[in-house]
């Protein structure tokens, strides 16, 4: 209620460089500009009209390929526009931070789509060009398609992908955090040392899939490491998190559950020797926002009008481990997926009074996230989900710019009043303005790699010497692993 002393919530803009995202059938609506998602005219004014709003981030979500069954017909996706088309986010971000000031920009890239090395130094790229503003959703892929499309003969198991992801940001962490030693471009012209070499190494790392030599091209951007998202809600993704992530996605059906997913994530992540506030956790919700009751509800049923169930049962496809796709009326408990685990586990517990089916995953991705009322009901529920323990809001809308722009005039306001919402920025990057400091903190596994490699191996022998256990064979200095590094040492195991 108003007057109580309540943290504020961060509130990001959810949104994909595609026609039809999350609510499909909605890019129909005269009032709808998503179709125009090639213009990059569309994001720059998106994006200007959340700063003016004092949204905290654009988060752009992105696949790599088609949902469903990779060898079935396709036509559905290519008809609803179910991000295909759609355009690499990455891109646009550089488009966007020019245009911004004080708005972070968040892209999802998956562990498969490109080497680290060339991903570390976009990203580099991107947090130079925006002065800090930069954040990566880090996530593994369900997309049998995707897998394809780079090469691979199929999805990979569950488990195996989170491995994958667990070497993947462990080179990342290696390029960002130890390559270069604080102080390492001086720019000095009267001593003609533009960059010192003692402070600038190469990394040595060789794993199960990765070989990277070293040193990272970029200088230490203003974060370093980008502030860090991750979505996954299974067992895997959830220890992923846990270990990893600053800032958490969920898409719980219920405040209830959300309470039982962040406390099981926040004890995870104290058992990686982590605190319980370095992990925020960020739900997903649509808002149909009235002038009464009444109002709500009329707006609420003409967005119904607009909804495609073919949309929501292909972007919610559950197939079987050879990739069919389940019938609607298929139990849950029937089916075998490599892909969605945490959502399935998230339903059954939602859905207790019947066995839930395919067909009610479909129905509660269409409406579980939606909150619909006057802006005062709407901001009383928004405490009914903080006191359930979320940090956050990701705000997926219906339609830009409209549902974004009723946002920020409807109710903003409303939150702002309760303490809810920031009136104003913070100065400084992301991190700053999310947790008050610049660069991840100590207890980040990437923290162990600072300073790492000052005394570290000098060639690839010499590494694999260290990995071995043999002494190396060349000077003593030359080995400067920290005495617990996660994955690899200094020499990258």
């Amino acid at each position: 209620m108003p007057g109580q002393d309540r943290r504020r919530l961060f509130f990001n803009a959810f949104v994909m460089n595609t026609t039809s995202h999350i609510h499909h059938g909605q890019w129909r609506r005269p009032d709808a500009r998503q179709s125009e998602f090639t213009d990059v005219d569309t994001w720059i004014d998106l994006a200007q009209t959340l700063e003016e709003a004092k949204f905290d981030a654009m988060f752009f979500a992105d696949v790599a390929g088609l949902y469903g069954d990779a060898e079935a017909d396709y036509s559905v996706y290519v008809r609803e526009g179910l991000q295909i088309p759609s355009n690499d986010p990455t891109v646009l971000l550089g488009a966007l931070a020019v245009r911004t000031e004080h708005i972070g920009l968040a892209a999802t890239s998956n562990v498969f789509q490109q080497h680290p090395t060339n991903f570390a130094r976009q990203f580099s790229t991107l947090d130079h060009i925006s002065k800090g503003r930069i954040a990566w959703n880090i996530v593994t892929g369900t997309q049998d398609n995707g897998y394809r499309n780079f090469g691979y003969d199929a999805l990979e198991d569950h488990e195996e992908r989170y491995r994958w992801a667990d070497e993947y940001v462990d080179v990342t962490y290696k390029l960002w955090e130890g390559s270069w030693d604080e102080g390492a471009l001086p720019k000095d012209r009267a001593r003609s040392l533009h960059g010192d070499p003692s402070k600038i190494h190469k990394i040595f790392h060789r794993g199960e899939r990765y070989s990277v030599e070293g040193p990272f091209l970029s200088s230490p951007s203003p974060q370093r490491t980008p502030l860090l998202f991750q979505a996954g809600s299974s067992g895997a993704g959830r220890a992923f998190a846990a270990r990893n992530a600053e800032a958490v996605f969920i898409v719980a059906p219920s405040p209830e559950l959300a309470r039982e997913q962040i406390a099981e994530t926040r004890a995870l992540a104290v058992s990686f020797g982590r605190r319980p506030e370095d992990v925020t956790f960020h739900q997903g919700l649509s808002f149909v926002i009235g002038d009464n009751a009444k109002d709500a509800a009329e707006k609420s049923a003409y967005y119904d009008e607009f909804v495609s169930s073919d949309g929501y049962a292909a972007h919610a496809a559950i197939v079987d481990l050879d990739g069919r796709v389940y019938p609607p009326d298929t139990p849950l408990g029937a089916v075998r997926t490599n892909t969605a685990h945490g959502f399935l586990d998230l339903l059954s517990k939602h859905l207790t009074d019947r066995e839930p089916t395919v067909g009610d995953l479909t129905l509660l991705r269409a409406r579980s996230s939606r909150i619909v009322g006057t802006p005062g009901q709407i901001a009383d529920q928004l405490q009914v989900w903080q006191d359930a323990g979320i940090d956050g809001v990701n705000v997926i809308n219906w339609v830009i710019p409209g549902s974004f722009e009723e946002f920020a005039q409807l109710l903003l306001p409303e939150l702002r009043d309760r303490g809810l919402a920031q009136a104003e920025y913070a100065e400084g990057t992301l991190r700053r303005k999310l947790f008050g400091y610049d660069r991840l903190n100590d207890r980040h596994p990437a923290a162990r790699y600072r300073g790492a490699f000052t005394n570290g191996p000098r060639s690839w022998a010499q590494a694999d010497e260290l990995r071995a256990g043999r002494p190396p064979s060349a000077a003593p200095d030359l080995v400067g692993a920290p005495a617990q590094a996660p994955v690899g040492t200094a020499a990258g195991v």
